[in-house]
């Protein structure tokens, strides 16, 4: 069975995760990316968007999740990736990237996260 890649690139989005109460209670400017292995065959022969990974579900899914806080990015990404395995059971690989935009340390950098490859 061949495999494709369904993608969301830079989806981005406020959210309330953090160690910190100023993260918790302010906020700070996420962007994730998702990369999800998934068989294509099917879709590539029915043309019909029930047949494969549907990139709109995939980014509520992720925007749902991301609503949630968390002290941690990694209880976060965790919660994500559990969640397309169930909602997604052909799913074959994930790779999901969340970067804090601004991150709380004095150094400057354009963000810091978490990449989980499943």
């Amino acid at each position: 069975m061949a495999l494709t890649h369904v993608y969301i690139k830079d989806l981005r989005m406020h959210a309330y995760h953090g160690v910190l109460e100023q993260e918790r209670s302010v906020g700070n400017d996420y962007v994730v990316n998702v990369s999800v292995g998934y068989p294509w065959e099917e879709a590539m022969l029915t043309d019909n968007v029930s047949d494969t990974l549907n990139y709109a579900a995939l980014a509520d899914l992720i925007t749902e999740e991301m609503s949630v806080p968390s002290a941690l990015l990694e209880n976060v990404a965790g919660r994500i990736v559990k969640r397309i395995q169930r909602e997604f059971p052909k799913t074959e690989s994930i790779r999901l990237d969340i970067r804090k935009s601004a991150p709380p340390m004095s150094q400057d950098t354009d963000g810091c996260g978490v990449v989980i490859e499943v």
